[in-house]
């Protein structure tokens, strides 16, 4: 089930990358990050309400909410960055540069989480940093 959500995932990352191409010209792209996120806000949360999930908040440890914080934070300057980058370069460009958080995620995950590095999964890296040069030397 877990491919199906990740496809789902890089379809309406896709769709991000159109619309807000779309969404940043002739405006701030830090004023459009902040009207993204209002309406992410509003949307994730409603989403929460409407699953009955917000009950479990209280479970959250000290831990959980450090975690989550430090994620919000590395979401929003990555947000912040990628509607820059939208703004003044090829959505085609960015987006492949913006993959190479992939590998990037591949090495954190063996370096943190002690998750093995196999040869598929080196190739796959070798090829995304390949992939993202011949996009960038477009």
């Amino acid at each position: 089930m877990w491919f199906y959500y990740a496809l789902l995932s890089a379809l309406f990352a896709a769709f991000t990358a159109i619309f807000a191409k779309m969404g940043v010209s002739n405006i701030n792209s830090n004023l459009a990050t902040g009207i993204r996120t209002v309406i992410i806000l509003i949307l994730v949360w409603s989403i929460v309400f409407i699953n009955g999930e917000g009950k479990n908040i209280g479970s959250l440890s000290k831990v959980n909410i450090i975690f989550l914080v430090l994620s919000g934070i590395a979401t929003g300057l990555s947000w912040m960055f990628y509607f820059k980058a939208l703004q003044i370069g090829k959505i085609s460009q960015v987006a492949a540069v913006d993959k190479l958080s992939v590998v990037l995620a591949i090495i954190l995950s063996v370096l943190f989480f002690k998750e093995t590095l196999t040869i598929k999964t080196t190739i796959g890296a070798v090829l995304i940093i390949s992939g993202t040069i011949l996009f960038a030397l477009k």
